[in-house]
């Protein structure tokens, strides 16, 4: 008996996405709302966050459908845990979503499982035999206190007998599953948007996306993702030979920004590219700062810039910081700041987003087995 083969197509599915899907999945023209009400001001957590719930709704179900149809098919869930053990210490290969479904219905995330079982499957038997031992426990404990738990899941023409034991072995599984997943989504959409923000943002105002090893040009391009000699930066842009910035990106919360710039304050004043060397000012995309945060300083410390992305005109602000440090010129600075979010609210009726996806990004969910 197996457990794998009772898992809903749709749950596997939802197991692990890549970022381009999301464009496919949601619509061009939906994205790209987020990402104009982003270059707006716009919270890119606030409107990611009913795609997440969305998500972990299906899954919570896939879960509970998993029970449902494993009690159908002749397996105790009092005997569950050693089912699912000898499925994952089998020679049989199991998909990544597989995997990741029976490690989460016994409690493990991939993280977990190299805190908890230190990486190695051998210690996955003592493992199965703690949790089952916490679980008798736990229900005896939760009986003396609340009294017995009777009832019954029925979805079409199956039904799940539910006590206590059950209910724990369920709510193991899906409070492990909603932190994988709200985790997974975080790194996805951060690492998505930020992409998709850099490369709207830099497409707007005027400069060329161009892979990182394309030489043949240096001026009014821009790449993303490159990976210098001390660390990676999430755009690169070159105004004309000689003269450039790298743009580093996080939507994170006012308690972190200081350790964004500390990273930053790494990157290299030059680069060299090809047989040219450029001089580089460095600019940090933040959410927001923080009331006596010391990001300002220590930006100007390294001489850099910082631009909060919660404010409503954050791109025109940008053009303004690339006229003064590298005489960057556009038409955007000619228009009021009212008329420039109607500028990028226009432009990216014509800016195709799978251009900065396309082959450079695929975020793996966080535990991943492999």
């Amino acid at each position: 008996m197996t457990v794998t083969n009772k898992i809903p197509h749709k749950g596997k599915e939802l197991v692990k996405y890549k970022g381009i899907e999301l464009i496919d999945k949601l619509g061009h023209d939906v994205i790209a709302d987020v990402v104009a009400s982003i270059l707006c001001g716009g919270n890119v957590r606030a409107m990611t966050e009913k795609l997440t719930q969305r998500r972990i709704a299906m899954s919570n179900a896939s879960m509970l459908m998993t029970f449902v149809e494993t009690h159908h098919s002749g397996v105790e869930l009092d005997d569950l845990y050693i089912v699912i053990e000898k499925e994952l210490m089998s020679k049989k290969k199991l998909s990544i979503a597989e995997k990741n479904f029976l490690y989460w219905i016994i409690g493990l995330t991939g993280k977990s499982i190299q805190n908890v079982l230190r990486g190695d499957k051998g210690n996955l038997k003592s493992y199965i035999e703690e949790l089952t031992e916490s679980l008798e426990l736990n229900k005896t404990l939760i009986i003396e206190d609340f009294g017995n738990l009777e009832g019954n899941f029925v979805i079409g023409d199956r039904n799940l007998p539910v006590n206590w034991k059950t209910f724990l072995q369920l709510s193991l599984a899906l409070g492990t599953q909603n932190l994988a997943l709200r985790g997974a989504e975080k790194s996805m959409y951060g690492k998505f948007f930020e992409k998709l923000i850099l490369g709207t943002l830099l497409t707007i105002l005027g400069f060329k996306f161009i892979k990182n090893t394309d030489t043949s040009i240096s001026s009014m391009v821009f790449w993303l993702s490159e990976r210098g000699s001390k660390r990676e930066s999430d755009a690169t842009l070159l105004l004309k030979p000689g003269k450039g910035v790298r743009f580093d990106i996080g939507f994170i919360g006012v308690g972190n920004t200081e350790i964004s710039l500390d990273k930053v304050s790494r990157f290299e004043r030059e680069m060299e590219r090809g047989t040219e060397k450029h001089f580089m000012k460095t600019i940090v995309l933040i959410d927001r700062i923080g009331e006596g945060s010391r990001i300002v300083e220590m930006a100007k410390a390294i001489d850099g810039s910082i631009v909060q992305m919660s404010m409503n005109y954050w791109v025109y602000e940008i053009a303004t910081i690339l006229k003064e440090s590298i005489g960057f010129e556009h038409h955007i600075l000619s228009l009021s700041k009212e008329k420039s979010i109607e500028l990028i609210y226009n432009s990216l009726k014509e800016i195709n987003l799978k251009t900065f996806i396309d082959g450079i990004y695929e975020e793996d969910i966080d535990n991943e087995i492999e």
